[in-house]
């Protein structure tokens, strides 16, 4: 088996992609209310921030932040997972097994790097902004509706017309050429 190597950082704050089994899905769209009723049943179980989000149809990507002398992530999202999969089940058809006996709604593991610093931490915001222009879902980040990008907006942050059109040159958002 791998030996995974995770950063727990107490307190930290971890970018995440989080990624369905099944690839051609889009049910973490389709069953977005399940999804967020599990991020927030989860959050009063075990308290974090999630600082950024942009949930596509067949994964998400998080900036989440832990409190401070908390470094468990990794419960974090079983319990996400453990939600939202438990809800799916009560309202959709039968849901395929591993050999294991576990749902393969999921992607086992997940992804996960610990935010450096605050430009580390603007790189991976735009990043999630930008995602689902970058996989062809919309032409304007503002038209995706399940992103915090609203939130920024909202905030001041952002201005409502961020990055543009997907037909204006674009640097990646922290995608390698």
């Amino acid at each position: 088996m791998v030996n995974y190597r995770r950063n727990f950082v107490p307190g930290g704050t971890f970018f995440f992609t989080v990624t369905l089994a099944d690839r051609c899905s889009k049910v973490l769209v389709e069953r977005v209310d399940l999804l967020r009723d599990a991020l927030r049943v989860a959050r009063q179980e075990r308290p974090f921030v999630i600082d950024a989000v942009v949930i596509l149809p067949d994964h998400l990507h998080a900036i989440l932040t832990l409190p401070s002398g908390d470094s468990d992530f990794s419960g974090r999202w079983r319990r996400i997972k453990g939600h939202f999969s438990s809800a799916f089940i009560d309202t959709s058809p039968q849901l395929r097994r591993r050999p294991n006996g576990d749902l393969a709604l999921w992607q086992r593991r997940f992804w996960e790097h610990t935010i450096r610093d605050e430009n580390d931490f603007a790189r991976h915001v735009d990043y999630i902004h930008y995602n689902p222009v970058k996989h062809g879902l919309v032409q304007r980040v503002r038209d995706w509706p399940y992103s915090s990008f609203h939130r920024f907006v909202r905030a001041g942050i952002l201005p409502d017309d961020w990055a543009g059109d997907a037909d204006q040159s674009r640097d990646g958002f922290g995608e390698r050429e």
